[in-house]
C-alpha cells in the first residue's frame, strides 16, 4: 500500500524552521490531517482524522486534561474506519478513563492460519492462485471502556474494563473487488479461510463471527514521567480478561502481563525503551476470530491485534503469529533529533531504530484434516509438524510530534524469515508503547 499523507508537507517545513524555546500550551489545541492512500484491490482511501487536546491552565503540560480523537476514512471499494476515542484523567476525580467507539470494515483481513510457523506460508499461493488467498472479509463493531484508579502510593493502580466486540466474518467478496476493473481481475477461488472452513479446521459455529463481551480486572505500576514518550520510568500491568458465557457466544478467560521500561541516555533528547508482553488462555475456548486480539489497557492505534504488523512485530505479516498463548517484545532507541516552533506550536522530529519479536507459547487446538477431507491437496503445503519458534524483525522509523502528544509515526520493518513475509511500511499515530 502506498500512503501519501499531508505530513510530508510538515516534514519539508522543518528544513526552514528555526528552533525556538518551547511554549507551554494552554486551553484547546488540535492536530488534523487528511487520510489518503491507495491499494490496487481496495481502491483509494479518503477521509480525515483529528485529535483535540485540552491542557487547561498549562500547569501539567505536556500532560493534558482531555483528549478527543476522531477519524472517518474509507476505501472506494468498501473498507472503512469510523472511530471516536476519549481519554481523560480529570473527568472523574481520581479516575483515568479511556473510551473507544469504532466500526471497522476490512474487505481483505489477513489470515495465515494458527500457531505461527506450524501454519505454512506459501507465497506462490498469492502469486499463482489469487492475491486474496490469505484474506477474508471482516466487520468489527467495538465499544471499549477502561478505567484506572490509584491503589496505594503514587505509582500503584487498579485497572478495570468492559469491552463489547461484534465480529462478522466471511469470504472475500471477489465480485466487489473486481467491480470497475477491465483487467488484472481477481479469480473466484477459495482462500485459506474457505479451505479451513470446509475442512472443519475452523469450527462451523465460529466461521461467521459472533459477539464477545469481556470484563477485565488487574493491577498496574506506572512511574512514567510522560505518557506519550516517557524518558524514564516503568509501566507494568497484569490481570485477567474474562468473557462470561452469559454475555457472549463463547466463554473463556485469559491472563496477561505487559512490562514496559524507559531509560534516559541523553536528557530530553535520547532514550531507550522496551516492552515485553505475555498472554495465555487459562480457561474456556477462545474462538478463532478473537485469537488475534492483544490485551491492552489503552489502545495506541486503531486496533491492538497481531502478532505481526504495525503494532506488534513490524515487518512480519499482519496476524502471522496466532495462538492460545503468546510472547512478544519490542526494543526501541528513540532520538528527538530536531526541535522547532511553527504556527505557534512546539514540534520535534524523532528518529527511532527498533527490533521486534514474538512467538506462540500455547497452541490453538484444532483437528487436522485427513487426506480424504483435503481432497488430495498435500498437507505439507498448509501444516508444519514442528513447533513454533521466535519470529524476528528490525527496522527504523520517523516521528513528527506536535506539543509532545500529537504524533505521526512512520515505520519500516524487515522480517528475518521469509516464512514471515518480506517487509512492512506503516504510517499511523503514536509511539508503539
Amino acid at each position: 500500500m502506498k500512503r501519501l499523507p499531508a505530513i510530508i508537507i510538515i516534514i519539508s517545513l522543518t528544513f526552514s524552521a528555526i528552533a525556538q524555546e518551547e511554549n507551554i500550551k494552554t486551553g484547546w489545541n488540535f492536530g488534523a490531517l487528511p487520510a489518503v492512500s491507495y491499494n490496487t484491490d481496495l481502491g483509494f482511501q479518503y477521509g480525515a482524522f483529528m485529535n483535540l487536546y485540552h491542557y487547561g491552565d498549562g500547569a501539567n503540560y505536556p500532560a493534558y486534561n482531555h483528549s478527543l480523537y476522531f477519524e472517518v476514512s474509507m476505501y472506494t471499494k468498501g473498507s472503512s474506519i469510523y472511530r471516536f476515542m476519549y481519554d481523560s484523567d480529570v473527568l472523574i476525580p481520581g479516575i483515568s478513563l479511556t473510551t473507544d467507539l469504532s466500526y471497522l470494515t476490512d474487505q481483505a483481513f489477513d489470515f495465515y492460519g494458527f500457531n505461527g510457523y506450524k501454519a505454512v506460508y506459501n507465497k506462490t499461493f498469492e502469486d499463482d492462485s489469487t492475491r486474496m488467498f490469505y484474506k477474508h472479509n471482516r466487520k468489527l463493531f467495538r465499544f471499549k471502556n477502561d478505567i484506572k484508579g490509584k491503589l496505594a502510593g503514587e505509582h500503584f493502580f487498579w485497572n478495570a474494563g468492559l469491552t463489547v466486540k461484534s465480529f462478522s466474518i466471511g469470504s472475500v467478496d471477489i465480485d466487489k473487488l473486481n467491480k470497475g476493473k477491465e483487467d488484472d481481475l481477481l479469480p473466484d477461488a477459495d482462500g485459506l479461510y474457505d479451505k479451513y472452513t470446509n475442512w472443519d479446521v475452523i469450527d462451523p459455529e465460529e466461521a461467521d463471527g459472533g459477539l464477545i463481551t469481556t470484563l477485565k480486572a488487574g493491577l498496574s505500576y506506572d512511574s512514567r514521567d510522560v505518557k506519550a514518550n516517557a524518558m524514564k520510568g516503568i509501566w507494568f500491568e497484569t490481570g485477567i480478561e474474562a468473557s462470561p458465557s452469559f454475555l457472549s457466544e463463547e466463554g473463556f478467560a485469559r491472563f496477561y502481563a505487559i512490562h514496559r521500561q524507559y531509560f534516559t541516555i541523553i536528557p530530553e533528547d535520547l532514550n531507550f525503551a522496551y516492552r515485553i508482553g505475555y498472554q495465555t488462555t487459562i480457561g474456556g475456548n477462545v474462538p478463532f476470530y478473537y485469537q488475534n486480539q492483544i490485551i491492552t489497557s489503552v489502545l495506541k492505534g486503531t486496533v491492538s491485534e497481531g502478532l505481526g504488523g504495525s503494532k506488534t512485530v513490524r515487518g512480519v505479516l499482519r496476524n502471522r503469529i496466532i495462538g492460545d498463548g503468546l510472547l512478544y517484545g519490542n526494543l526501541e532507541l528513540r532520538w528527538k533529533a530536531i526541535r522547532f516552533n511553527f504556527i505557534n506550536q512546539n514540534f520535534y522530529i524523532g528518529i527511532i531504530g527498533f527490533g521486534d519479536f514474538g512467538m506462540v507459547t500455547k497452541e490453538y487446538e484444532f483437528t487436522l484434516p485427513d487426506d480424504e477431507t483435503m481432497a488430495g491437496e498435500p498437507a505439507d503445503s498448509y501444516f508444519n509438524p514442528d513447533k513454533d519458534s521466535m519470529h524476528l524483525s528490525a527496522g527504523a522509523g520517523l516521528r513528527v510530534v506536535m506539543n509532545e502528544n500529537f504524533i505521526i509515526a512512520i515505520d519500516y520493518g524487515k522480517a528475518f524469515n521469509d516464512q514471515d513475509g518480506d517487509s512492512g511500511f506503516y504510517i499511523g499515530l503514536n509511539y508503539l508503547f
